[in-house]
């Protein structure tokens, strides 16, 4: 592979014309279907096979009128302190603004009067509420149908009342960008400007990554309409693509700077960057892939979608760095090294090998011709000693940090490996009391209307009120369908944790029939999952023996569900997930306690971060400096979403910085000096990709969305545990103590697997028969690279 990617990375730079056209014809194209096909994002998701979702479907098939799915809203109507709603003044505006309600928007379909419907209007007798159902789903509301609901509540407001709104008819798309995230890139930008000592360096890896950035999220966006895209797929999408794509950028342009330093022209530089880091690329791409991939086993649409497009999204990083990077860098030349290098470059002619319709030593398409002094002085050599690819050499006399860091570890192995699982393990002690739900409008910042109203409800007709439980009673077999609905009901009524059970109500064919149920808890509470568990236990054996089968749904059950359908999936996707990319890193290491360790240490820092999600959204710590007004469960997804997307990013850094020191033991170092070369070659950079990570990561945390927010820091404080606790300080500690073991293969497993190069071994000889000048005049490829 090492070859190839040699080629290839040469070719795109060669025809850097071309390819950059290429890219921008791609982008266009992508920017053109994002126009024309784009679609409204869907805010609601389903998920086959639970009980919440059969009763929705039977919903729709039994009830005519509105989907059982469609939007629905509720205002509420509370009069001043000291007064009740249902006085005549305050009646006729309740009244007037009804009515205004009805006419907001030709897609709705009823809207309630609270002074008709009974128990609409608190028992004090301050506030009231009515219900509005639309003909079509929240994703189908434009926003003339939400700002005429505003307006009909303004009414009311203008009249002195307090008039507040909820439910998914108010619901709207999250920002792609705000204030956060952008500071978020800046503070990229500062670190690739810090490890690659230059702006234009700085810059490449940026540029390369909007671009596939842009192709991505156009693409998402194009494709929204027709495949049903959540409207958190473009974040997540934007979110993984951006800070893969700097990071993949990164490790290239790193390579290629080293490259140049050792003497190499810019046109063969380029080449080795693709075809050594190039090479790590491609397998920490794949390990992403898979695991974005691998959501399928959760059976559930919406994130099985969310995980195709984020696959997507870093598919096209990896192709962008491997092709437009090494084209950009062409444009840049002799601009992308840092004032230090240039001053070290000696003078212009270094040598490029011979190329079909050229001479030896001619520089294709005006490639820049600076080196970094002799090829053979005897400093090259040493500099590699002295710091990581990209990084300058340290100080006479003065060893770089991350070499000093990695002989402290190799030196005291055991110590410093107990030390890092204690304090890890201490941090993931939360995680023993998570628990899974998905927000309601009671974690939306209480500046919110939808908050405001949540709020008013739960005060004024108890916590229960706003998450309903509706009982769909399927009595198609039963002998007397009416007096088995009307018998559920009541027994509904009776249950603990029931504030009220409303009558049943019969479909026009008399077969089927609904009862509303209020618990006494709220939605995201252990009560009302408690209550559910009754419902579907005692109430349905009781209707089961009637002949009529009893099913749960409505939002806090779908959500109960999802919960569920995580907890169910989560041993079998981590299987299928540590599986593949087990065997992944087995072929690119040919080791089988490497792989081991990998993916030991992912669960560490995945363990750890959800115990630093939990501390903070539903133990509250610390929750108020993130704006976290009220702390409640974990969303249902962040496991799952955590696991598929940190475990690619653990194996990008598992793959850079191990790679390294595979690369140092295969030419000749002893065990403890491979890991400790191959650390100081690679830990600089590493830690530049990781901090990238966590300000690209960070940046979301400040979302106004919670689940936006809880993604942002769970995958930032994983980022962290992951590169500076797991990559740079167990993984080394661990290798020291193996020792020769750690590369160990069953022989033969050794002959049956294919060699993938990973170390750029094969370069060797295609680099001597190209006459490389580089690779002559240095201890061939093993000290070069």
């Amino acid at each position: 592979m090492a070859t190839l990617l040699y080629r290839l990375g040469r070719w795109s730079f060669r025809r850097r014309w071309l390819v950059s056209f290429v890219w921008v014809v791609v982008l266009g194209i992508a920017g053109a279907g994002m126009l024309a096909g784009s679609g409204a994002a869907t805010t609601t998701f389903s998920v086959p096979g639970t009980e919440a979702q059969r009763a929705f479907d039977l919903l729709d098939e039994r009830f005519p009128g509105p989907a059982a799915d469609g939007a629905s809203a509720r205002v509420v109507f509370r009069a001043p302190d000291g007064e009740q709603i249902s006085t005549d003044r305050y009646r006729d505006v309740v009244d007037d603004v009804v009515a205004a309600l009805g006419q907001s928007s030709p897609r709705v379909a009823a809207v309630t009067d609270p002074f008709d419907t009974e128990g609409s209007v608190s028992g004090e007798g301050s506030t009231a509420y009515t219900q509005i159902s639309y003909t079509e789903a929240a994703t189908e509301l434009t926003d003339a149908d939400r700002d005429g609901l505003a307006e009909a509540m303004r009414e009311g407001r203008d009249a002195g009342l307090t008039v507040e709104g909820s439910g998914d008819a108010l619901s709207v798309e999250p920002e792609l960008l705000g204030p956060t995230e952008v500071v978020g890139v800046v503070v990229a930008a500062v670190v690739l400007v810090a490890a690659l000592g230059s702006l234009v360096a700085a810059g490449m890896p940026l540029l390369t990554a909007l671009v596939g950035v842009g192709i991505a999220f156009a693409g998402v966006a194009a494709l929204s309409g027709a495949l049903g895209f959540d409207s958190l797929t473009p974040i997540l999408a934007v979110m993984i693509g951006l800070a893969v794509g700097i990071d993949y950028a990164l490790f290239i342009v790193s390579r290629y700077k080293y490259e140049r330093a050792r003497g190499r022209s810019a046109y063969d530089a380029i080449g080795v960057a693709v075809g050594t880091a190039g090479s790590a690329v491609v397998f920490a791409g794949l390990t992403v892939v898979i695991a974005l991939g691998g959501l399928f086993v959760v059976n559930m649409p919406m994130l099985t979608k969310m995980g195709v497009a984020a696959a997507g999204a870093v598919v096209i990083a990896v192709a962008v760095g491997l092709t437009l990077l090494p084209a950009v860098l062409g444009f840049a030349g002799d601009r992308i090294l840092g004032r230090r290098e240039l001053r070290a470059a000696g003078p212009a002619g270094a040598v490029s090998p011979a190329r079909p319709g050229g001479r030896a030593g001619e520089v294709p398409d005006g490639a820049a011709e600076v080196t970094a002094g002799d090829p053979g002085d005897e400093r090259g050599d040493e500099a590699v000693e002295d710091g990581a690819a990209g990084e300058e050499p340290a100080a006479a006399g003065r060893e770089p940090l991350g070499l000093r860091w990695v002989r402290f570890v190799t030196r005291r192995p055991l110590a410093v490996l107990l030390t890092a699982i204690v304090g890890l393990g201490i941090v993931a002690l939360p995680t023993a009391d998570l628990r899974l739900g998905l927000p309601d409008d009671g974690s939306q910042p209480g500046s919110t209307t939808q908050r405001r109203a949540y709020d008013m409800l739960a005060d004024s007709f108890g916590p229960g009120f706003n998450g309903p439980l509706l009982v769909v009673v399927d009595a198609t077999d039963a002998r007397e369908p009416q007096r088995v609905a009307e018998g559920a009901a009541a027994t509904l009524g009776g249950l603990d944790g029931v504030v009220t059970a409303s009558p049943a109500a019969m479909n026009p064919a008399g077969d089927t029939a609904t009862v509303t149920v209020i618990p006494a808890t709220g939605p995201t509470t252990v009560g009302t999952e408690d209550l559910v568990d009754a419902i579907r236990g005692d109430v349905a054996r009781d209707a089961a023996d009637e002949g009529a089968d009893v099913l749960v749904t409505g939002q806090t059950a779908l959500n109960i569900d999802v919960s569920q359908r995580m907890q169910e999936a989560l041993v079998p996707y981590l299987a299928l997930v540590i599986g593949l990319a087990f065997l992944l890193l087995i072929l690119v290491f040919r080791s089988i306690l490497v792989p081991l360790k990998a993916a030991l240490g992912f669960l560490l820092s995945v363990l750890a971060s959800l115990g630093v999600v939990v501390a903070v959204f539903q133990w509250g710590w610390a929750a108020s400096l993130l704006g976290v007004e009220e702390p409640g469960p974990i969303m249902s997804l962040m496991p799952v979403l955590l696991i598929g997307i940190v475990f690619g990013l653990a194996m990008d850094y598992e793959v850079f910085l191990v790679s390294r020191m595979r690369e140092a033991y295969v030419n000749g170092s002893g065990p403890r000096e491979a890991v400790e070369s191959g650390f100081a070659h690679g830990a600089r950079v590493v830690a530049a990709a990781a901090v990238i990570m966590i300000s690209v990561f960070a940046g979301f945390i400040g979302s106004p969305e919670v689940m936006i927010m809880m993604v942002g820091l769970g995958l930032a404080v994983a980022v962290l545990f992951d590169a500076f606790v797991v990559r740079m300080t167990i993984v080394p500690a661990v290798l020291a103590l193996l020792g020769d073991r750690a590369w160990w293969l069953p022989k033969r497993l050794d002959r049956v697997l294919p060699n993938v190069d990973v170390e750029g071994e094969g370069l060797r000889s295609t680099l001597a028969a190209d006459g490389d000048p580089a690779e002559e005049s240095h201890d061939g490829l093993s000290r070069s690279l």
